[in-house]
């Protein structure tokens, strides 16, 4: 078969059942349309549904880890892997399937993308369910399933360090779940290097339904490169593009951290369960604060130079020694703005317990923000959390509903489901506050002041995804990033057409401007047709109703509030401009085909 430059040509393929391994090879055809990481997932897992409403828990459903042509090679910040699935945590108003849901798409930084690359594959696909607890381990060539019985239950920090002893070679790349994986948390996430994670859309509740602990890898190849000289050049182009830039130097000294203020001052922050915009006491969780009081060292992904990633200790009271990561934007926020909690060190315990746990740090905030708010109106008391008195800005019993939630535990069982689970259990007028987009939990960014979040919000395929891009050309552009492995806080290093460039020193095709963009409306199309199938329709692109009826009434925005019939309109013109039916939101056939996405028309109806 044909081999495209910039590809290994090869897909692992591990059934967890049987225990079998097979080398595929990938499809010429599928790389060119589709490029790699969330692109290419996407494409494999519509070759492997073949029928809406799969159970997304059941063997049937793939794992798959997806790198880019980027991942493996020395462009500057481009080291990010795209976890693809079908989500365990999302579903439709209304549909034929019990079991309809999104597909999903988690994205991953460090350096599980570029080993993958480094072991000769361009992705993983990961199929079955084993019969007792196993991780997989993948040095080149050589493949094998490992017992994990042991390994069982154990938190990601130190199951972290135990892996690493069994395996003997700190070279080795791993990537695992803690307890709420295991435990089918729906909003489990996977984790990596025990802090950054492939958080959202409830990978983590797939991988744990495999009885899969963990993947460890190591490699030792390089991916190719089909025009060395012109890659070299773009090279150093986009490597000079990053210097003395001032906003480089603000992520490398504050990360993320630093639009904790500066969101709350533009009054965009989720705080207090999205009622208000704005923490007063936001500079005491800032990264000045974190700089001052619990930073120790930069961490950066492969070969980047932002270094965005903060690590440090607590130094003081009953949490002191404590060593993790964070704050970073949306960690503070969620478990700290979002739940008023001002105190540093204690929003360092959440943070750490959360991803000790292997939960998704999004939906978690946003899960712990809705019980508070329930619990201060009357809507539930201490009966119904277990005897918790879960108030705004408790640390003590944020960290034990954390712990119920990720051993399902009481009223942790029900919490694990969701906001919108836990919202039609309560009743009342629970929904108007549950912050949800398709069951998918919001992110830490407030949309009372944003039109175009809100879009952002409700059209995400995803749900409820913050990097989704508030207008078609973002979103398009978006997915092209997640294709090539490229960090959305890396793109302003590049002039424009610099990536497109490199993409086409890399394969040896020449990219044009068209292509690039054509790719990531392809890949976002795709993910639309397969939604659809499951039934999702334009009714499920909307926000929860505080949005539209709840002012902020406090900070610089006070009285912002969206309009029902301006989003509307602001919907007719995004499906228009997309192609899609403005009553239904269903991709047109003529788009699709002017896509090379014509396979879908039979699924969905032309």
């Amino acid at each position: 078969m044909e081999k495209l430059s910039g590809y290994h040509g090869v897909i692992l393929e591990v059934d967890l059942t049987s225990g079998k391994v097979d080398k595929k090879p990938l499809s010429p055809e599928d790389a060119r349309k589709f490029v790699g990481g969330r692109g290419l997932g996407m494409k494999l897992l519509w070759d492997r549904l073949k029928k809406p409403g799969l159970n997304p828990l059941s063997p049937e459903n793939p794992l798959i880890f997806m790198s880019g042509p980027f991942s493996g090679l020395p462009v500057p910040s481009a080291s990010r892997a795209c976890v693809v699935t079908k989500s365990p945590h999302t579903s439709p108003l209304k549909s034929k399937y019990k079991f309809a849901s999104t597909i999903s798409y988690a994205n991953v930084g460090g350096f599980i993308g570029p080993e993958i690359r480094f072991a000769g594959y361009d992705g993983i696909v990961i199929s079955g369910k084993s019969s007792s607890p196993v991780y997989l381990v993948i040095e080149d060539d050589r493949v094998e399933l490992r017992e994990a019985k042991k390994f069982w239950g154990m938190k990601t920090d130190e199951f972290d360090r135990k892996l690493t002893e069994e395996l003997g070679d700190r070279r080795f790349k791993t990537c695992y779940i803690g307890p709420a994986g295991e435990n089918l948390v729906e909003y489990a996430a996977i984790l990596h290097t025990a802090a950054r994670a492939a958080g959202r859309g409830g990978v983590g509740c797939v991988m744990g339904s495999k009885n899969l602990k963990a993947i460890a890898i190591r490699g030792t190849r390089v991916p190719p490169v089909a025009d060395h000289k012109r890659f070299v050049t773009l090279l150093e182009e986009a490597r000079q593009g990053f210097k003395g830039a001032p906003l480089t130097e603000s992520w490398r000294r504050y990360g993320t951290a630093s639009s904790i203020v500066t969101s709350s001052d533009a009054g965009s922050q989720a705080v207090k369960n999205y009622r208000e915009g704005t923490f007063p006491e936001a500079a005491q969780i800032s990264g000045v604060a974190a700089e001052k009081r619990i930073w120790v060292r930069d961490f950066a992904c492969f070969c980047c130079p932002l270094a965005c990633k903060k690590s440090g200790a607590v130094r003081s009271g009953p949490y002191a020694g404590l060593v993790h990561d964070g704050p970073e934007y949306e960690t503070g926020t969620m478990l700290g703005a979002n739940l008023l909690i001002s105190d540093l060190e204690g929003l360092m315990k959440a943070i750490y317990d959360v991803d000790d746990y292997g939960l998704d740090q999004i939906s978690t905030g946003n899960v712990l923000g809705f019980l508070m708010e329930a619990y201060e109106k009357g809507y539930i008391d201490s009966a119904f959390l277990d005897g918790l008195d879960l108030k705004w800005g408790d640390v003590p019993s944020t960290i034990q509903m954390i712990g119920k939630i990720a051993r399902r535990e009481g009223v942790g069982d029900l919490a694990s489901k969701g906001v919108r689970a836990l919202a039609e259990k309560i009743g009342q007028d629970s929904s108007k506050f549950a912050i949800h987009v398709k069951g998918h939990e919001l992110a830490a960014w407030n949309v009372h002041v944003s039109t175009s979040r809100a879009v952002c919000y409700a059209t995400a395929n995803r749900g409820a995804c913050h990097l989704n891009g508030g207008n078609p050309r973002s979103q398009n552009n978006t997915a092209m990033n997640d294709c090539t492995g490229l960090c959305s806080f890396a793109q302003g290093g590049f002039r424009p057409g610099l990536l497109r460039e490199l993409l086409s020193s890399i394969t040896g095709e020449e990219w044009t401007d068209e292509d690039y963009a054509k790719t990531g409306e392809r890949v976002y199309n795709l993910e639309k047709a397969m939604n659809y199938r499951e039934g999702f329709r334009r009714e499920d692109d909307n926000l929860p109703d505080r949005f539209f009826e709840e002012p902020l009434t406090v900070g610089p925005k006070k009285g912002a509030v969206l309009n029902r019939d301006e989003f509307s309109k602001i919907m007719d013109n995004y499906y228009q401009e997309r192609g899609w039916d403005i009553k239904t939101s269903k991709p047109s056939s003529e788009k699709l085909k002017s896509l090379g996405l014509d396979f879908v028309l039979k699924e969905i109806g032309s």
